[in-house]
């Protein structure tokens, strides 16, 4: 597998790594079992809402440590407003690039990231606690990538159908029995989406 130089550099020498003491925030996403997980951790500036200092905890592959690597470095001096822009692609081009294949990490990364974010929101009243709906699916399907071409699932129209009710998510998936992908895409659907309280049961329907 083809990695970018500045991948191989933030992989070996990652930046802002290790787990803070007294955090203002953190989040913890994906799951071990797995094979990714990242936490971050914030120290906010109340008065000027910059993020003053950022660190993360990773476990995984070389992709996943330097996504986070590099996640922390475009997130630390920036205001919370300013680092809730910064995406999964930031994340990629600050790093010239990863193979289709581990893009998903570079999702992880921003995710985490926007999680701590909103966990400090919500602790300091800056914002209310998310109500679940259709909508939280469809944002959590637009994180799930696609590994053979590195774009997500919405994108390329692979979903049918998204319904919630009662607890129940309902998901139609346009992917053939044929592809080596999708189980794989099924598995992080349910990581993605049993971390919330409302879900209670998850059906993914295939052709």
């Amino acid at each position: 597998m083809q990695y970018t130089q500045k991948v191989l550099d933030h992989f070996m020498k990652p930046h802002n790594v290790g787990k803070m003491e007294e955090p203002d925030a953190y989040a913890t996403e994906g799951s071990p079992a797995c094979g990714d997980q990242v936490t971050v951790y914030l120290k906010v500036n109340k008065d000027t809402q910059i993020i003053d200092d950022i660190s993360f905890l990773s476990y995984g592959c070389a992709s996943n440590i330097a996504t986070a690597s590099i996640i922390t470095d475009l997130a630390k001096g920036k205001t919370l407003d300013e680092a809730k822009q910064i995406t999964w692609r930031d994340a990629m081009e600050a790093l010239d690039g990863l193979p289709p294949v581990k893009v998903h990490c570079s999702v992880l990364a921003a995710d985490t990231l926007q999680s701590a974010i909103s966990n400090y929101e919500i602790a300091n009243g800056l914002k209310e606690v998310p109500e679940f709906s259709k909508q939280t699916i469809l944002d959590e399907l637009k994180k799930i990538i696609y590994p053979k071409v590195g774009e997500d699932i919405i994108t390329l129209k692979m979903v049918k159908y998204v319904g919630f009710s009662n607890g129940e998510v309902l998901i139609d998936l346009n992917i053939m029995s044929f592809d080596e992908w999708r189980e794989n895409i099924a598995e992080e659907i349910r990581e993605h989406l049993q971390k919330y309280p409302d879900v209670k049961d998850i059906q993914i329907n295939f052709p």
